[in-house]
């Protein structure tokens, strides 16, 4: 409950709302029923309609793939530097197979693809030192998208509304990593920069890919003279010598390993021999002790 009651907004830490009159087990599920719809951002429902459309508009071309493949090569790659090979994996949200397609027999096995599933699913499907590896996109992904919307928002309807879902931060990464109980994390930033001819492009690639927003504060429509003016700032902002415009997306790379009793463990607090100030201390003779051999 408490880790539920970390993601409510602030409003609602400063001001919770009285407790109900009914009985501690009643005000116990109520409250936590509660917290969990505060923390509910997606509208599931409308992302799987979402993918199912861009599935069937794409028919076998394929043509809105080249994000998901790329980030699918970069995610095979992490695989193929752990020098082990894993008898069974599991791909969730695999799509077409962007990360299958290149494995070898000789790291995995064999691997289950599914495309929707609960989050929770990761951890207990895992053996004892199995690893997780994943890839989301951060923060700073279509920041040029986003801003050219909220500009042109603000110049022509006097305010603005998100457009983009919501991402989630490189600093939250670990901490969702430990509290679905990994251990050994690894996190690192990629970023792609695509090219296209203008924001309609942008949009119209992103609808392709079945990433509409599905956030439920999403905004039903934007008016044609924003989406002009978005256009406009756009290129004026962002865009290359040669009239195009890019569009930048931020992945993030995670790697967690579930805990097993072979790992290797942190020592114990206070069982260093050497401070950390007596470290330039020690160089110099370890220096002449090299040159000695």
């Amino acid at each position: 409950m408490s880790g539920v009651w970390r993601l409510l907004p602030a409003a609602l830490r400063l001001h919770p709302p009285a407790a109900p009159t009914r009985c501690c087990c009643c005000r116990r599920r109520i409250q936590a029923s509660a917290a969990r719809s505060s923390a509910n951002v997606f509208d599931r429902g409308m992302k799987r309609r979402q993918k199912k459309w861009a599935a069937a508009a794409a028919g076998d071309g394929g043509q809105c793939d080249y994000l998901r493949e790329e980030v699918g090569s970069r995610i095979a790659d992490r695989v193929l530097d752990i020098v082990r090979t894993f008898p069974v994996a599991l791909d969730i949200g695999c799509g077409k197979g962007y990360i299958a397609g290149n494995l070898t027999k000789d790291t995995v096995q064999k691997i289950f693809q599914i495309d929707v599933a609960e989050n929770v699913l990761i951890n207990y499907s895992l053996k004892p030192d199995g690893v997780f590896i994943g890839a989301m996109m951060g923060g700073e992904t279509l920041y040029e998208l986003r801003c050219s919307l909220q500009l042109a928002e603000l110049e022509r309807e006097g305010g603005f509304a998100p457009h983009v879902s919501p991402f989630t931060a490189v600093t939250d990464l670990g901490n969702l990593l430990q509290q679905a109980g990994f251990n050994m994390l690894t996190v690192d930033i990629d970023e792609i920069q695509v090219n296209y001819p203008g924001i309609f492009e942008v949009m119209e690639d992103l609808q392709g890919m079945g990433e509409s927003n599905c956030a439920w504060s999403r905004k039903s429509m934007l008016h044609r003279d924003t989406m002009l003016a978005a256009a406009a700032i756009y290129k004026e902002m962002y865009g290359n010598q040669d009239g195009s415009v890019p569009a930048t997306y931020q992945v993030l790379y995670m790697i967690g390993w579930k805990p097993h009793e072979s790992q290797a463990q942190p020592a114990k607090r206070g069982s260093a021999s050497v401070s950390m100030g007596d470290i330039g201390k020690l160089s110099e003779p370890m220096v002449k002790r090299d040159k000695e051999f």
